[in-house]
């Protein structure tokens, strides 16, 4: 299921970054921080390390056919990330959980933030609505954010690691083994970075 609030992207401040204090050795990496012998699967602005259980998916903006978010299925979660190009100095996760706290109570949702393991995160209860009869319920996701050099990967966890400790660091243990490659193009800051199809499956 396509996050709600997937096509936002990150509105204009100048904030700190936000980030845990290991980030360069822990994660999420920069692409000249990842170690260059790894399987990495290479979507363009993400690599991912392919592991046991963990299933890919690209989710593509139906008009425009560009791939606008990668889904990672992983121990009864779902984990989408988007990679967005940022300000050298300044960071984007403070002005965009502002942005979608403000999205989910438009919806009807609840949000509260804490402190995760990552760093300041949401959680939200965030109404659905579903089957032909127009059932709804609602769905628990934590939003998560890193600042790292020059981009900003955002974060979206549902299903078990929104709630099961376990499940969750096995999912935060996913999120901070990614790459994000912003690639030396320039772009303005809270633009999508560009995201492919892999070339091959497993391949680098």
């Amino acid at each position: 299921m396509t996050d709600p609030t997937a096509s936002a992207a990150p509105t204009p401040g100048d904030r700190p970054k936000a980030a845990p204090a290991d980030r360069a050795s822990a994660g999420p990496f920069d692409e000249s921080e990842a170690n260059p012998v790894r399987p990495y699967i290479d979507l363009g602005g993400i690599k991912v390390l392919p592991r046991e259980g963990l299933n890919l998916r690209l989710e593509v903006e139906e008009q425009t056919k560009r791939i606008v978010a990668v889904g990672l299925d992983y121990a009864d979660s779902t984990l989408q990330v988007q990679p967005f190009a940022a300000p050298r100095s300044s960071g984007l996760w403070d002005e965009t959980r502002e942005q979608i706290r403000q999205q989910i109570r438009q919806q009807g949702g609840r949000v509260e933030e804490r402190e995760g393991p990552l760093g300041p995160e949401l959680l939200a209860e965030v109404p659905v609505v579903a089957g032909a009869e127009g059932t709804s319920g609602k769905r628990i996701a934590r939003f998560v954010g890193i600042d790292g050099p020059r981009w900003f990967l955002r974060g979206v966890i549902g299903g078990a690691a929104a709630a099961d400790v376990a499940a969750a660091e096995k999912v935060e243990d996913l999120f901070r083994s990614l790459v994000v490659v912003r690639g030396g193009t320039p772009m303005p800051p809270r633009d999508l970075i560009p995201l492919k199809m892999p070339a091959a499956p497993g391949s680098a």
